[in-house]
């Protein structure tokens, strides 16, 4: 059901309910009073022939009771104190309104004699009052609804405009136009506010798709240098190694390009899924995670002095140290790219210390005195495969610095770079414990 629809129909619903309790409140008050008035009229009657026939002392007297009747259908039956029937008289009852008669009794005193006046009578002028209203009632809230059934119309149809105009502009951007964006009108209410998010979450996606691009396209670049230097090793092998000498020159060549693609390939694997929805966050332990990613870095640059230090554990933490909800794969993972990024570009020795800022947060950071990063590559260094300028001639892909900050942004932590051209470089991570 659309939503002008249930707009109308709700509107519709509320507005008929209200309509309905207050015609049932003016009709209930309005029969409540002209039942008030009526008993008023027969007590004023019953007193009266009360007060002349009793007066008169008999029925054949000057005033005959009949005389008295002056009401539809009314009775009249006058009782001494004793329960003897004084007077008695009755008009005749229209056979369709003997269900309206209505009776009261009142009580008359003479000469210190009490008497008792029964009179019973029909309403007719104010039950035809009460048809008339109710049919008045009827109309006018069958009336009323038709109306207001087409103000709802109109009026969703106002309120549901700029609804209208945003999925208009919605439905004109493309993969090819995300650049557009939707009208924020007022950018005071909620369809506004709706707008604007949409903006938000478009920016985000047009972000999103420019950096898939600019990865598919270095991608592309990265893996087809080393295809195409295989291929002519191939080639050129093919046509000219004549001896067993050149053949293993040029496979070794070729090898040498093989291990770049299953390089490339692995890294490229691994950060897709880091993509991939969470795994399961379970505890581990940073410390331990930290000294397997050392591990790996001492293998690969044997000849690099690496330095850990450990900062104390607050009381809060005494019982499990260092335990925080996590993947322990990834955090190696993670750890060991920043520390393979330091001993690659650091001659000198590399820092690494593993800390409690406060009770709820680890903190490891990397320093090294490499290079160091421009400013202008600072902003992109997390971007996929994408190199500094002081990485020229240094082996990599651009995949390690994206990879981890996936990673630490996994557990909720933060990975934040600073560096200074010819000074060195500290990563550091901050995660939640």
């Amino acid at each position: 059901m659309l939503i002008r629809t249930k707009l109308i129909l709700r509107f519709t619903i509320l507005v008929a309910g209200l309509l309905v309790a207050f015609s049932a409140f003016v009709y209930y008050f309005q029969a409540a009073a002209r039942r008030q008035r009526f008993v008023h009229r027969m007590e004023a009657s019953a007193l009266l022939a009360a007060r002349v026939l009793i007066r008169s002392g008999h029925p054949a007297g000057p005033v005959h009771p009949r005389d008295l009747l002056m009401m539809t259908g009314e009775r009249l039956r006058i009782v001494s104190p004793t329960g003897q029937t004084l007077f008695a008289e009755a008009a005749s009852v229209p056979p369709d309104l003997a269900d309206q008669l209505e009776s009261t009794r009142v009580r008359y005193k003479s000469q210190g004699i009490t008497y008792q006046v029964e009179v019973s009578a029909i309403d007719r002028l104010g039950h035809s009052q009460l048809d008339t209203l109710r049919l008045i009632l009827v109309v006018g809230n069958v009336g009323t609804l038709l109306l207001i059934i087409l103000a709802g119309w109109v009026l969703a149809n106002q309120f549901l405009q700029p609804i209208a105009r945003v999925v208009e502009q919605v439905e004109q951007i493309t993969a090819s136009n995300l650049s557009q964006r939707v009208d924020e009108g007022n950018r005071r209410d909620e369809i506004a506010r709706l707008a604007l998010t949409f903006n938000q979450m478009l920016a985000g996606v047009e972000q999103a798709f420019e950096a898939q691009k600019s990865f598919l396209s270095h991608a592309s670049h990265e893996l087809r240098t080393p295809l195409a230097t295989l291929l002519g090793t191939l080639e050129t092998s093919l046509a000219y190694d004549d001896t067993l000498d050149e053949s293993k020159e040029s496979i070794t060549s070729g090898l040498e390009d093989v291990r770049h693609l299953i390089a490339l390939t692995n890294g490229l694997l691994t950060l897709a899924r880091a993509d991939a929805p969470s795994p399961r966050l379970l505890p581990v332990r940073l410390d331990e995670c930290l000294t397997t990613a050392l591990g790996y870095a001492q293998a690969k640059y044997p000849s690099r002095d690496v330095q850990l230090s450990i900062g104390p554990v607050p009381a809060a933490a005494s019982a499990e140290p260092f335990s925080l909800p996590g993947n322990a794969e990834l955090l190696t993972t993670a750890l060991f790219n920043l520390l393979d990024n330091a001993c690659k570009y650091s001659q000198a020795a590399v820092n690494v210390t593993l800390s409690y800022p406060d009770s709820n947060t680890l903190q490891v950071s990397v320093q090294d005195s490499g290079p160091g990063i421009a400013p202008a590559d600072q902003a992109r260094l997390f971007e996929p495969l994408f190199r500094a300028r002081s990485a020229a001639g240094r082996p990599g892909f651009g995949l390690g610095l994206p990879l981890t900050q996936k990673v630490v942004r996994l557990h909720g932590g933060q990975l934040a770079i600073e560096s200074a051209a010819g000074e060195g470089t500290t990563a550091t991570v901050r995660l939640p414990v």
